[in-house]
């Protein structure tokens, strides 16, 4: 399958998944795909686009749309939210661990530990993230949280009563990743979250 042309050579593709039956279904409005939107163009400096998919909490059907956004249109980073919990309906983690070349066990440990800061059942959360890997491409798969208040806590971090980061959100690290898999360069916004590289990677960006 040819993947769609890029508007512009760094150009960030990214899949945004909500998993949960009762919404895919009609029986009440998504609040997690909305929310990723608008905190994805708050943060995000360089060029974006987003492909968007509402659907249900199904194992089959989670790793055959995560294979269709990495595969098919070339997304460079899929975010899903719901299904991470431990009732027996909840198999994000497993249908992305099923599409995964490789784990990153480091976004589900920094996720659990920020939420930890808010309330105690963070440790029910089996947030995962992985690579998926094809001959000539390769993205970053990050499973979130189902709350909007949850997701934008997991992705900035928190900061202390000045405004300084206390602890990093996960997607400070994000931009290196892609980075390092081949993907575009990405920019963000250091007033929302400060995207971290090592000197010898940092560049201007592309025109």
């Amino acid at each position: 399958m040819t993947k769609p042309e890029r508007n512009h050579p760094d150009e960030l593709v990214i899949g945004l998944v909500s998993v949960s039956d009762r919404a895919s279904a009609g029986v009440y409005e998504d609040k997690g795909i909305p929310s990723l939107m608008e905190w994805l163009g708050a943060v995000l400096k360089s060029p974006w686009r987003a492909e968007t998919r509402l659907i249900q909490d199904d194992a089959a059907t989670i790793s055959a749309t995560l294979t269709a956004l990495v595969d098919g249109l070339g997304c460079d980073l899929v975010l899903t939210t719901g299904g991470t919990g431990p009732a027996r309906r909840d198999v994000t983690p497993e249908a992305t661990l099923a599409v995964a070349t490789k784990e990153m066990p480091g976004f589900g440990e920094q996720m659990r530990q920020i939420s930890l800061n808010f309330v105690p059942t963070a440790i029910l959360s089996r947030q995962v993230a992985v690579i998926r890997e094809t001959g000539d491409h390769a993205a970053l798969i990050v499973n979130l949280p189902g709350q909007p208040k949850s997701i934008k806590e997991t992705l900035e971090g928190l900061r202390d009563e000045t405004g300084a980061v206390k602890v990093p959100g996960i997607f400070a690290a994000v931009p290196y990743c892609i980075d390092l898999i081949g993907g575009p360069y990405v920019e963000t916004d250091p007033k929302v979250v400060t995207a971290f590289r090592p000197k010898s990677a940092q560049r201007a960006p592309r025109a």
